[in-house]
């Protein structure tokens, strides 16, 4: 007997489990950003990693994170990943749901980053112990872009193979 699936609605791999493939994924885009962020940071002001890593911790921990050393660039390591993963699982869950998602990776990946740059502005950092920053327009499409490189275009790409019949 022969079952007919929706067209419109992508199903996923049956080769790959959804959650195996969100691992790679999410170490993938999270390790593009923090290393993105790295190269902008010490570009910009010559911050070091450990230094960008502390201020990621001190989002938790506050100004005591930028005294911890490598324990507390660690902590931000791990915090960087779980937000990372966080928005590429979140990705992958409504991937299916969104139609227009499965038709341009590229502008798919400009909607995501921009998504994700204002979640993490007006949501995820008003919850942390990191003071509020003046905004500067230049510095907010330097970030965008890089969320848009970093974890759009890696969430698209291969949301849509994973996807894809």
């Amino acid at each position: 007997m022969t079952t007919f699936q929706p067209v419109s609605q992508p199903q996923p791999s049956a080769t790959k489990p959804l959650l195996k493939t969100i691992a790679w994924v999410g170490l993938l885009a999270g390790s593009l950003d923090i290393l993105s962020a790295f190269v902008q940071a010490y570009l910009a002001r010559e911050i070091s990693p450990v230094i960008v890593l502390q201020y990621v911790a001190s989002g938790a921990v506050g100004k005591a994170a930028f005294a911890g050393g490598w324990q507390m660039a660690l902590l931000g390591l791990l915090f960087h990943f779980i937000i990372a993963y966080s928005f590429t699982a979140l990705f992958f869950v409504i991937y299916p749901s969104i139609k227009f998602f499965s038709k341009n990776i590229v502008l798919t990946a400009i909607i995501y980053g921009i998504f994700i740059y204002i979640a993490m502005d007006l949501v995820v950092l008003r919850f942390t112990r990191v003071p509020p920053i003046t905004f500067h327009l230049y510095k907010a499409l330097i970030a965008t872009a890089i969320l848009i490189v970093a974890i759009g275009l890696p969430c698209a790409y291969f949301a849509r193979r994973f996807y894809r019949n």
